[in-house]
This record gives C-alpha cells, sequence and structure tokens, in this order.
C-alpha cells in the first residue's frame, strides 16, 4: 500500500487549502483513510476519516465544521478540504489507510504517507 500526500503551503488565517492523498498499491474499496497532522514536539493528532466505499465521515472537535474529507475511487485519491484555516491549524499533515472502520487512533493505521506542510498566516 501506497500513500502520497500533497497539496499542502502557505495560507492566510481564514483561507482554504485542498490536501490530496494518492493511493496505490491494493484496492482500496476496504481500507478507511485518515488525515493526521503533527506540529514539531506534539504527538500527531487525528484530524479526519473516511471508509472508502461508505458516505460516513469522522472529524476531530477542532476541524468539524471547517474541513472536509471526501474521497474519489475513480483516481484513487482521497482529500482534505480545509476552510477557513486557522494559525493554529499549522502542521504537517499525513495521510494514513487501515483495514479497519475509522478511528481516530493513531496504532490502528500501518499503513503512512509522507507529510506535507501547511502553513497559516495570522
Amino acid at each position: 500500500v501506497q500513500l502520497q500526500a500533497y497539496g499542502g503551503g502557505l495560507v492566510q488565517a481564514g483561507g482554504s487549502l485542498r490536501l490530496s492523498c494518492a493511493t496505490s498499491g491494493r484496492d482500496f474499496s476496504s481500507y478507511s483513510v485518515a488525515w493526521f497532522r503533527q506540529v514539531p514536539g506534539k504527538e500527531r493528532e487525528f484530524v479526519a476519516a473516511i471508509r472508502w466505499t461508505e458516505t460516513n465521515t469522522y472529524y476531530s472537535d477542532s476541524v468539524k465544521g471547517r474541513f472536509t474529507v471526501s474521497r474519489d475511487s475513480t483516481k484513487n485519491t482521497a482529500y482534505l478540504q480545509m476552510n477557513s484555516l486557522k494559525p493554529e491549524d499549522t502542521a504537517i499533515y499525513y495521510c494514513a489507510a487501515t483495514t479497519t472502520r475509522p478511528t481516530n487512533l493513531l496504532k490502528s493505521y500501518p499503513y503512512w504517507g509522507q507529510g506535507t506542510q501547511v502553513t497559516v498566516s495570522s
């Protein structure tokens, strides 16, 4: 299973970014994909998750209502649309995959992509 996250960048507070997570190597119809983020010196934290073949989505309280996770099966890509960005959203964002149902537990995800930096200026 290979995951590649991209789309990060520098944006002003209140702005938007869309992250992409390109997947390959497996049929993702039985997988869940999640987004996590990490600030230097802090633990990696859950952001959002989606089951590949379902429409239910899951979010941390800190991003609920501002971020939207989705996937496009035809492109084998998951997305994280981030709106109303705040300086505290600044972090390295990672996508991850698991064969279990979506969870916010870091240890449940054995497959990880490289991170993409998101910087929100005030």
